[in-house]
């Protein structure tokens, strides 16, 4: 039988981005495979989307629009038209609107889909509304918060600069479930000779490459920066000719905030020996390119953006920046394709309240001056991935809470929904994606026709703008208009020659210039160790949150599943088994636990059932779960009925990490 091939993206959370060789008989898609010609992912793909096929024609894929007829959280519902599911919910929205205001409304998403149109043309929508905003921080805002206090707008490192180091460290990042494109170009600077180090909580899979592990107390990331640069400066090892020309503040730094931090008292706050610390210093001092890769776990605690504030501060004191090689690589962003396009901020008539998405708990159960009153969730999954689990399902459990969730599968989410919309997947609408792992980016056109009734986020934005009588033209073009927009202008970055391939769906890089990490761009045009803006101009350490309760509970990502996607896979679910608490061997034996016996993890706020794993990798103190199963797949609840809604210190994100718990034999 023929086959024919297109070009498609991996639409998921994740920083790689990879391009997918689509291979369709008769119209139908029966194998991805990764594309050889993209310039960073090569054709290599994770073991998700190696199947993607089977996401995309999976027997529980929703193919209907669906209305409730059960109580909520059964899953019971009946099959309606797309003119009845439309009307029905703005007639609601009329009704609700008319008695308490727009801004009784929420709308709930995240990064189910990372397309910059299909990902943020519903905010477009509700601007227009006038509904209640979100705030989408639960990710890595706090990281992004500390990187910019430092460098600013500063371009971050080409992943490709990683292979010219000759000491690399993964510092809070598990990259071989998140990101095995960098991965590959670590093992290939270990072929030339580099060293590979892991700062992490516990030894994660990644923990398989590095030839040092170095095991901190959670939250105290920012206490070993400081400690490491306070033997710098102590042993003189601190490229003085680069901190006088391109940093501003180092002298205020040195005297306010290093010296209080000397390795006695950083060892007591991280839990590593005197010795870990000075070779850390020393190897980070003497490399000769030395690479930091910072995962975003080190930002979800209650000091997370000065945590990261203060491991920015490492290459300035060496100069690793004027270094091939030496660096520090967060996340990239690409500047040239600004989402204004599709959110349209201009469509808001007044400002309205913004509600964070870490505090949906809060929002669903006690928020008032209005109530919300309807909660429309798309290509995002609260009901698990969200904190507080517990005040959320009380929240959704509301009668009078109108829900209507646009989605593929029924999520536990779906579960308590009023209205459920069929979507499309990413094989099966147009889209445009940036990578923020490469300096990549794509268009990538629909695959496929969409299955059943099923629709793009675009197309029911544009459905319900018709129904709300909005006037506005924007909300009549199609999806490939609004990506032309990005394309087009001369403020894209793009050559003719680039646009045009991009245009026909290759993948192309964006050029840097040679000089780019070098320019640096602050205000002050330095690196800025003093940053003025600042309500503390100088960085420093605190403490994290943490919970009257002896572990802290680290909830990690997992090689077969990413947040709460895949988990409709069940050759997926099955390679993760079961939900495993995994605890250090001695913390077991004091508590008469068993490998491999049923425990409950508990704290004030629930309490959630696991099989205990014992392990000499897990330090006393610490328990960990990978990865998150659907609630309905693992008792009735998931690990995130035990993390808070606690905000970190600055950019109000997640503090997911920042939480410790108890743990009980169970049944």
């Amino acid at each position: 039988m023929k086959s024919e091939f297109r070009r498609s993206v991996c639409p998921y959370d994740c920083p790689d981005t990879c391009g997918l060789k689509v291979e369709l008989q008769e119209g139908k898609v029966v194998r991805v495979t990764g594309d050889p010609e993209h310039p960073f992912t090569k054709g290599t793909l994770c073991p998700k989307m190696a199947h993607y096929e089977r996401t995309v024609y999976s027997e529980e894929r929703l193919t209907s629009p669906l209305l409730r007829s059960g109580k909520k959280g059964t899953g019971q519902f009946q099959a309606i038209t797309w003119d009845e599911a439309i009307a029905h919910i703005t007639n609601r929205w009329q009704d609700l609107i008319s008695q308490f205001g727009a801004e009784t409304i929420l709308p709930y998403s995240y990064a189910g889909t990372m397309g910059v149109v299909q990902r943020n043309c519903g905010e477009s929508f509700f601007n227009r509304l006038g509904a209640s905003r979100l705030a989408r921080t639960i990710c890595s805002s706090a990281k992004g918060y500390g990187w910019t206090s430092v460098m600013g707008e500063t371009l971050a490192p080409h992943p490709n600069e990683v292979m010219k180091s000759d000491l690399i460290i993964l510092w809070g990042t598990n990259a071989l479930a998140t990101n095995i494109h960098f991965i590959h170009n670590v093992r290939e600077a270990k072929k030339r000779g580099a060293k590979v180090w892991l700062i992490d909580t516990y030894e994660t899979p990644t923990a398989k490459i590095a030839d040092k592990i170095f095991c901190v107390r959670p939250g105290s990331d920012g206490a070993l920066a400081l400690g490491i640069m306070h033997i710098l400066v102590q042993e003189g090892l601190q490229d003085q000719m680069f901190l006088n020309e391109y940093v501003q503040g180092f002298e205020a730094f040195r005297q306010e905030s290093l010296h209080d931090f000397p390795p006695a008292k950083v060892s007591q706050i991280t839990g590593l020996e005197i010795n870990q610390i000075e070779e850390l210093a020393l190897g980070y001092a003497r490399a000769r390119a030395p690479f930091i890769s910072l995962g975003s776990g080190i930002s979800r605690y209650g000091n997370g953006a000065m945590t990261v504030r203060l491991i920015t501060c490492l290459p300035a004191v060496v100069g690793a920046w004027n270094k091939p090689g030496g660096g520090l690589l967060t996340s990239i962003s690409l500047k040239t394709i600004s989402t204004a396009t599709v959110i349209r901020e201009d469509f808001l008539r007044t400002p309205t309240r913004l509600v964070n998405m870490n505090q949906l708990g809060f929002a669903l159960t006690e928020l008032k001056d209005p109530p919300i009153k309807s909660l429309y969730v798309y290509h995002s999954n609260p009901a698990v991935i969200a904190p507080d689990q517990n005040q959320i399902l009380k929240g959704l459990r509301r009668e009078d809470l109108f829900t209507v969730v646009h989605e593929r599968f029924m999520t536990d989410t779906a579960r308590y929904a009023d209205i459920i919309l069929p979507a499309t997947s990413s094989l099966e609408h147009s889209d445009l994606y940036r990578s923020y792992g490469s300096y990549v980016v794509q268009r990538a056109a629909a695959v496929i026709p969409p299955l059943g009734q099923a629709k793009s986020n675009w197309e029911v934005f544009q459905l319900l703008a018709e129904a709300m009588k909005f006037g506005e033209s924007f909300f009549k073009q199609s999806a490939d208009d609004l990506i032309d927009q990005f394309i087009i202008p001369s403020s894209s970055g793009l050559s003719e020659s680039e646009k045009k391939k991009l245009s026909e769906g290759h993948p192309v890089e964006v050029n840097l210039p040679l000089d780019y990490k070098m320019r640096f761009q602050t205000p002050s045009g330095k690196i800025e160790l003093y940053n003025p803006k600042e309500p503390a101009p100088l960085p420093y350490y605190f403490a994290p949150h943490g919970d009257n309760a002896p572990f802290f509970l680290m909830s990690t990502p997992n090689l077969f599943s990413l947040n709460s996607s895949f988990n409709e896979r069940k050759d997926l679910v099955s390679k993760k088994k079961a939900a495993y608490l995994l605890m250090n061997v001695d913390d077991a034996a004091e508590r008469n636990l068993q490998d491999l016996q049923p425990v409950v993890a508990f704290n004030e706020r629930g309490e959630v059932n696991f099989i205990l794993k014992t392990t000499p990798k897990v330090p006393r103190g610490v328990v960990v779960t990978e990865g998150l199963f659907w609630n309905k797949d693992s008792d009735t609840s998931s690990v995130n009925a035990l993390t808070s809604q606690r905000l970190t210190d600055r950019a109000s994100a997640s503090t997911l990490y920042d939480v410790k718990v108890d743990v009980r034999s169970g049944s």
